[in-house]
C-alpha cells in the first residue's frame, strides 16, 4: 500500500474538503446542542452561516481560561455516563484543564498515534520504550495503545534512571525511544560518556514529543546515534498527542485534519495571515465527540507550508516554531503559566506582591521550573527552618499542580540583578 493511499484513505481533495464540512458542521450542531457555553456564543444564525470551511473564520476563539472557568464538566457534550477516561492538566488558574474521551473518541486517537509510528516506519516487528515525564503521563498511555495498535511490542511509561533507560534499550533491543528532546540528548550525552558504542544498540528510532526542536539537536541524535529521528505536535491539555506528525521527508508535520482543522492568525488582531507566514496555531475538532474545540487558541506559533510534500499527502503540513504567542513556557511538554504560578506563590508564601524570575532549566536529562525569588522583609521574619519549610511546602504544591519539578532559590536583590 502506497504512502499516499494509506494517509489519505484514496480521497481527493474535494472529497476531503466535503469531510472536513460535513464534520464541521455535526461538531458545531452537537456542542450548541448539549453545551451552555457553546450555544451561548453561537447562535442558530452563526450555524447556518457555516456552508464551507472559510466560514470558521466568523466564530469566536476558545483559549485556556474558558477550560478553566467550566471546570471540571462544563464543557462536555455528552453525559458523564458516556465518558470512559479523563485527563487533568495544569490550567490557566486554580483550576485545572479536564478533557473527557468517549470510546470512539478513543478509538479515533489510536488510529492517529498508529498512523504517526507507521510514517516513522515503526512496524509490528519493533520495540517501544516510552520515556516521558510525570506531566504527560496522559500522552505515555495514548503512545502505548496506539504501539499496541500496530503489534509493536511496547514496554509502557516508568521513571527509569538514564543508566537503567540504556539498560532497557540495550537488554530489550529497544528499536524504538518515544521521549522529549530534553532526555533524548541526555541520554545520547551519558551513552558517550560511558564509552558506549552505538552501533552495539537495535535503536533505529527516536520520536521527540512535548516541545519544537532545533535541526542542530536532530543532527547531533541523527548523526551520533545512527537513528532517524521524528517529530510529533500534540497538546499537553486536550486532546493529546500526534495531532501532528513528520512524514519520511521530514519537510514539515502532516496535521491530520481529516479529524482536527488548523488555522494559522495573526496573535494581535485574531486574522488569519496570508498563506506561509507565522502566526499562532488554532484548531478544531472535527470528530471528537466528548469535548469539542471551537477555534482553540493554542498558544503555538507556526506556519503552513503550501508547497506539495514529496510523499504524496495532501494533508496540510506545518512548521512548528520556537516561539509561542502567549505567556507560557514549555517544560517537559507541559505548557506553564507564568501568572498562575505567582499568584500560587503569592498564596503559599502569604505575600501580597512577589519579586521572581522563572526559567527553565534542565539537570540530568530531566527539565524543571527554576523560581529565583527576592527576598524580603516578610520572608525574613520568619525564623529560618520555617522559612525553608515554607519553600519546601511552595515547591511541593507547584510540582504537584504543574506536573514537573520546581527549585525555588531565594536571592538577594543585588544577585536578582546580576542574573538578569
Amino acid at each position: 500500500m502506497s504512502e499516499r493511499k494509506t494517509m489519505t484513505a484514496g480521497m481527493d481533495n474535494t472529497d476531503k474538503e466535503q469531510l472536513q464540512l460535513e464534520r464541521l458542521q455535526t461538531t458545531l450542531n452537537r456542542a450548541c446542542r448539549n453545551v451552555p457555553f457553546h450555544s451561548n456564543r453561537l447562535s442558530k444564525n452563526n450555524l447556518s452561516d457555516i456552508t464551507a470551511i472559510e466560514d470558521l473564520a466568523a466564530l469566536p476563539f476558545m483559549d485556556r481560561s474558558h477550560l478553566a472557568t467550566h471546570y471540571p464538566y462544563g464543557l462536555f457534550a455528552v453525559p458523564l455516563r458516556d465518558i470512559v477516561r479523563i485527563h487533568t492538566a495544569p490550567g490557566t488558574g486554580v483550576n485545572p484543564s479536564i478533557s473527557g474521551y468517549t470510546k470512539t473518541d478513543l478509538v479515533i486517537w489510536q488510529k492517529l498515534v498508529a498512523k504517526s509510528y507507521f510514517a516513522a516506519g515503526v512496524t509490528d516487528a519493533d520495540i517501544i520504550l516510552i520515556h516521558l515525564p510525570a506531566g504527560l503521563a496522559n500522552w505515555a498511555r495514548d503512545y502505548k495503545d496506539g504501539g499496541e495498535a500496530i503489534g509493536a511490542g511496547v514496554i509502557p511509561n516508568s521513571p527509569l534512571s538514564v543508566a537503567k533507560t540504556l539498560m532497557v534499550v540495550r537488554d530489550y533491543k529497544v528499536t524504538t525511544l518515544v521521549t522529549t528532546p530534553a532526555f533524548a540528548k541526555h541520554f545520547m550525552d551519558y551513552l558517550f560518556g560511558k564509552a558506549y558504542n552505538p552501533n552495539a544498540l537495535n535503536l533505529k528510532h527516536i520520536i521527540l514529543v512535548g516541545e519544537p526542536v532545533d535541526g542542530k539537536t536532530i543532527s547531533e541524535l541523527r548523526d551520533r546515534l545512527y537513528v532517524d529521528v521524528w517529530l510529533n505536535y500534540g497538546l499537553s491539555e486536550i486532546p493529546g498527542p500526534a495531532i501532528a506528525h513528520e512524514c519520511r521527508y521530514h519537510e514539515g508535520l502532516h496535521i491530520n485534519d481529516d479529524h482536527i482543522l488548523p488555522e494559522i492568525i495573526n496573535p494581535s488582531t485574531g486574522r488569519p495571515v496570508p498563506s506561509g507566514e507565522t502566526g499562532e496555531l488554532v484548531l478544531t475538532t472535527l470528530s471528537a465527540r466528548a469535548f469539542p474545540l471551537i477555534r482553540f487558541r493554542t498558544g503555538d506559533m507556526a506556519r503552513i507550508i503550501s508547497a506539495p510534500c514529496p510523499c504524496g499527502s495532501d494533508f496540510t503540513r506545518i512548521q512548528w516554531m520556537a516561539e509561542r504567542a502567549d505567556n507560557y513556557m514549555i517544560i517537559s511538554g507541559i505548557k506553564i503559566s507564568e501568572p498562575q504560578i505567582r499568584e500560587s506563590l503569592k498564596k503559599t508564601l502569604g505575600m501580597s506582591s512577589l519579586d521572581c524570575t522563572m526559567k527553565r532549566v534542565c539537570q540530568a536529562g530531566t527539565e524543571m521550573l527554576m523560581i529565583c525569588i527576592v527576598m524580603d522583609d516578610h520572608l525574613f521574619s520568619d525564623e529560618i527552618k520555617g522559612l525553608e519549610q515554607l519553600v519546601s511546602r511552595a515547591e511541593d504544591n507547584l510540582s504537584e499542580q504543574c506536573g514537573i519539578k520546581v527549585k525555588i532559590r531565594l536571592v538577594q536583590q543585588q544577585r536578582m540583578q546580576e542574573q538578569e
